[in-house]
């Protein structure tokens, strides 16, 4: 068996090279780094060296790229993947955020943070915290929670293990998330004699695990006694490419179909039995089913509060919950009786064994009232500061088919859930860790993906305070995208759950805050300071001109326009209670109220199945 002497970076970065797709791509497509002295004399010469077989890309932020790297990742449905290499300390912790963002969503990342000496001759080395009752702890352990598998590579051999686990974990449907393989900065420049085997192209195929056929049978079962049966899609779904299947079973059995925030666009608006949104942040067609369910199928969802309603959405008291999921952790959760398997297969085979039945369990008519107030609700209302909702219609009014709506936090998340009405795959939101920040990097990674699709970014003034650096890394790297920044002077999401609580405004407006002058912020000169197209929307009018105009650019387009702090994404019946602890005890009449209402809610709560 011949050898070949390489470094541990030399030799990380030449097996990742060769980690292929089914269709002949590399399943790591490249990485986002961060030099430092962690990571810049071993694994930065090692990419250097081989920058034409696995691309580097420079960022601004350490937790921006990984941001970038998890959106592609989502875009790809998990077929492909990027990593992120940093150094030591801060540049190490910086990622902690978006690992979590990556584990809660289920999206694969590699992330390679240099590490202290293994040797631990110059210890303490720059950077390094060191734990005062434990020699094996570095900073890099704040990861550990955060990561699907961890490790660290402290002599070059382990590699041989390591990255193969590490794969393995990225690839499975059940337990893809994050990988971190910490990187001790003496082993990175330390060589080995490795097999020239190992270094051989490997072809890793995403498995679709079949559900047992006596799980199958017995939610065939039930559905066929259900007078209500509704599904939710999730995230899974799309992850599973079972969108078709859905459409086909949804079709054949006259099931409705309600979605979750990562399920939405599985099926696109259009779709005659897809009812809207589902939960907190639901349509009232998708939540009237869901009250009156008796069978409630989720489909590669994790029955996050938001999509129970905090667990008192389906109050049918002769509801059943099942739940087809890949995740044992997953399918069982509420108590829900498991099919565990992939999302496509399961659909396939539940129809087979439901062979003709249908069930009608729809309305269209409450579809068609939902969709037309959709219609009215996002009009333009010639306001002087208009709503976010107006905002979204504009948006819609002035993008096609090919337009996908992205977003993380604030207001527009529920906003978007509630009134976008997308194209198959024409939604991307991170919301299982709704993380402030991840909006502009996201938007790049879902470029990157996704070139042939118009890209709209919302993002508000208090998430782009956060994070709006990586615009500068998609000017230099011509990475097209409009970003739509609604300036509501602070807050104004949380403002108003505060109020919702009994609270009174305070510290997140900026009116409200203890500052003694109002800032004045011109985000489009500051987004013009990064090389972007930058303007101002004076109206819904110009902000609809203003998105068409951006087509025809190479660069990022930012529009800003100012919006009503005080208006929430909902409107009627629509939406449902969320489960936000309101203060026992207060001394206002609104706090009073609050606790009233919120204890009348938790008596709705069902803990199980």
């Amino acid at each position: 068996m011949g050898t070949i002497r390489l470094t541990a970076a030399q030799a990380m970065v030449k097996w990742l090279a060769a980690q292929m797709t089914e269709d002949g791509e590399r399943f790591v497509e490249g990485i986002w780094g961060i030099f430092g002295h962690g990571n810049v004399a071993g694994l930065g010469e090692a990419l250097e060296k081989a920058r034409q077989e696995f691309p580097t890309w420079r960022g601004q932020n350490e937790q921006t790229m990984a941001h970038t790297a998890i959106a592609y990742a989502k875009a790809k449905k998990r077929t492909r993947a990027m990593a992120v290499t940093t150094s030591i300390g801060p540049g190490a912790t910086n990622l902690v955020t978006a690992a979590a963002v990556a584990h809660v969503n289920r999206l694969p990342i590699l992330l390679i943070p240099g590490d202290v000496f293994a040797n631990r001759r110059p210890d303490p080395v720059l950077q390094q915290v060191e734990d005062f009752e434990d020699g094996t702890v570095s900073a890099n352990d704040c990861l550990r929670p955060v990561s699907r598998y961890f490790d660290r590579i402290a002599r070059p051999e382990q590699l041989l293990t390591a990255l193969p686990r590490a794969l393995a974990t990225m690839t499975d449907p059940a337990s893809c998330g994050p990988v971190t393989l910490a990187f001790c900065q003496d082993t990175q420049a330390e060589a080995h004699d490795y097999p020239v085997e190992f270094f051989e192209p490997r072809v890793w195929r995403i498995r679709r695990p079949h559900p047992d056929a006596r799980e199958i049978a017995e939610l065939a079962g039930l559905i066929t006694q259900a007078k209500r049966p509704v599904i939710v899609a999730g995230g899974g779904v799309i992850y599973a490419q079972a969108e078709a299947a859905l459409a086909a079973f949804a079709e054949t059995h006259g099931i409705p179909v309600v979605e979750t925030q990562a399920g939405k666009s599985a099926l696109a608006q259009a779709h005659p039995m897809n009812y809207g949104a589902s939960g907190v942040d639901g349509s009232a067609a998708a939540n009237a089913l869901s009250r009156e369910a008796d069978l409630v199928i989720g489909v590669g969802t994790r029955f996050q509060d938001f999509t129970t309603g905090s667990r008192a959405l389906f109050e049918n008291p002769a509801r059943r919950l099942v739940s087809v999921n890949v995740a044992a952790y997953d399918a069982v959760k509420h108590g829900a009786l498991p099919v565990m398997g992939d999302a496509k297969v399961a659909l396939e085979a539940l129809s087979a064994a439901l062979g003709s039945y249908r069930a009608e369990a729809g309305d269209p008519e409450a579809r068609r009232a939902w969709l037309e107030a959709v219609e009215a609700h996002c009009r333009d209302r010639k306001r002087a500061l208009p709503s976010d909702a107006e905002v979204i219609g504009a948006v819609q009014r002035a993008t096609g088919e090919d337009a996908i709506a992205m977003c993380a936090a604030g207001t527009m998340p529920g906003a978007l859930k509630l009134l976008w009405q997308p194209s198959q795959g024409g939604y991307h939101m991170e919301y299982g860790f709704s993380c402030m920040g991840y909006e502009i990097a996201g938007a790049m990674g879902l470029k990157l993906a996704r070139p042939e699709r118009e890209v709209i970014c919302f993002v508000g003034d208090g998430s782009y305070m956060m994070a709006n650096s990586e615009l500068a890394t998609a000017v230099m790297r011509r990475v097209p995208f409009t970003v739509v920044l609604t300036d509501n002077r602070g807050y104004g999401c949380i403002n108003r759950l505060q109020q919702g609580c009994g609270g009174a405004p305070f510290n997140n407006l900026y009116a409200h805050s203890a500052v003694e002058v109002q800032p004045e912020i011109d985000y489009a000169a500051h987004a013009a300071s990064m090389g972007a197209h930058a303007v101002r929307a004076g109206d819904i009018a110009a902000l609809e001109a203003e998105i068409a105009a951006a087509r025809g650019r190479d660069i990022p387009t930012v529009i800003v326009i100012e919006t009503d702090p005080n208006e929430g994404p909902g409107f009627g019946e629509a939406g449902h209670w969320w489960d936000v602890a309101v203060p026992e005890t207060g001394s206002t009449e609104a706090l009073s109220r609050a606790y009233a209402g919120y204890l009348d809610n938790k008596q709705r709560q069902r803990l199980v199945n």
